[in-house]
């Protein structure tokens, strides 16, 4: 099943939910986001007691919103403890010890961070939300002078976000602190199967604009990209499905590697990337449904998904308001514009930016050696392409 819902469901997903003939948990929050009563849903009532039945149902989330549903509603299952041991940070550590014994990772709750003395840290670090979303309050430290200006901009951050997710997704009470991870980094779409073997479905890369950016604005996926790492990336997530206990459930990983050194920097469950981004890229990209892989237990066929596909790369582009201004001073956004930047632009899926930081998500097609057009989006911030409120024209 899958449990649509806010703040995005897209046409894919419901197109491979009808298609594929996976039933849609007919929530209060489905019939407020207009799904069709018509569509292949099962009433919310039924759809529990089915599920309580399994103690590893088999259930897809668009979004972490479900998160409290879950909770509220599948107590007799195992899907509320898997959740727990991905989404809570500071458990997930916890629990990867027998893997890496000497991480150092801490947790400090929001209200003690202006009181922590920066002197008793250890350098350099990554610090965020112990419940977190996206690279809202994210920030890497180098040294203790920096200490009290990070704690002021994340204060800032989470008054610009408050109210936009339930604290099953962001909650700011607790902050971890942990080393900083070497390597590059990827994000990968991963289910487990009902025997608690992971099935690897897409691999993006992440890039970055420099060493001091924790941004989300550009991954990509490629033929390469994808197997040089799927064997390595495979065995990595079957130690954390054994660790975890983690069976019919999908998750969204992401991961560094250095050589052959590979590190979790967090595990989303019960979902693939946010906002209907890395599943419907798989499917604009190569062709092939993770809803249904997932639902009916497939596995790719690689060498036939790539036929035709050889050179070619795939980028995935999350448009975040970057440009210095609050969404509330920004009239509009000129997609027009963005586009003409891109030779094969997939699809174009425009955020309401005064709602959401952020003006939306670009998946574009392009030839593995003509890599420019996304270089030029990862150093923007994105000032080109905006027009100002009439009072705040001035600003740029």
């Amino acid at each position: 099943m899958i449990i649509p819902d806010r703040p995005f469901v897209s046409d894919i997903m419901l197109n491979s939910a009808a298609k594929f003939d996976i039933p849609l948990v007919y929530t209060s929050t489905a019939r407020e986001m207009g799904i069709d009563r018509t569509a292949n849903v099962i009433d919310e009532a039924e759809a529990i007691k089915l599920l309580n039945a399994q103690e590893y149902p088999k259930v897809y989330t668009n979004s972490e919103n479900s998160i409290g549903w879950v909770a509220k509603n599948l107590k007799d299952t195992k899907l509320p403890e898997l959740i727990d041991n991905f989404k809570n940070k500071v458990r997930f550590r916890e629990l990867l010890k027998p893997m890496f014994p000497h991480f150092y990772f801490l947790e400090i709750p929001f209200e003690e961070l202006n009181n922590t003395d920066p002197a008793t840290l250890k350098y350099p670090f990554i610090i965020k939300p112990a419940t977190g979303f996206f690279s809202m309050g994210v920030h890497r430290v180098e040294d203790p002078s920096q200490w009290n200006n990070t704690v002021a901009k994340i204060e800032a951050e989470l008054k610009e976000v408050a109210g936009l997710y339930p604290d099953e997704v962001m909650n700011s009470e607790a902050f971890i602190i942990e080393e900083c991870i070497d390597g590059e980094e990827y994000a990968v779409d991963v289910y487990y199967d009902e025997s608690g073997e992971p099935v690897v479905l897409n691999i993006h890369k992440h890039i970055f604009s420099s060493a001091d950016d924790v941004s989300d604005r550009v991954y990509i996926s490629s033929k390469d990209v994808i197997l040089d790492n799927l064997e390595p990336f495979t065995h990595f997530m079957a130690e954390i499905g054994k660790l975890s206990g983690a069976r019919n459930i999908t998750v969204h990983a992401e991961l560094r590697r250095d050589g052959e050194i590979i590190a979790p920097i967090e595990i989303n469950p019960m979902r693939f990337g946010g906002w209907c981004t890395t599943a419907d890229a798989t499917i604009l990209s190569y062709g092939f449904s993770p809803y249904e892989y997932f639902h009916k237990g497939l596995k790719p066929d690689w060498e036939q998904v790539f036929n035709g596909k050889e050179d070619k790369l795939y980028g995935m582009i999350v448009l975040d308001n970057s440009t210095g201004m609050r969404g509330a001073d920004i009239e509009s956004f000129n997609y027009e514009s963005l586009l003409s930047k891109f030779k094969n632009p997939l699809e174009m899926r425009m955020i309401d930016h005064k709602r959401f930081p952020l003006f939306g998500f670009l998946f574009t097609e392009t030839d593995k050696d003509d890599i420019a057009e996304l270089h030029g989006i990862l150093h923007s911030d994105l000032r080109e392409f905006i027009i100002p409120a009439k009072e705040k024209q001035g600003a740029l």
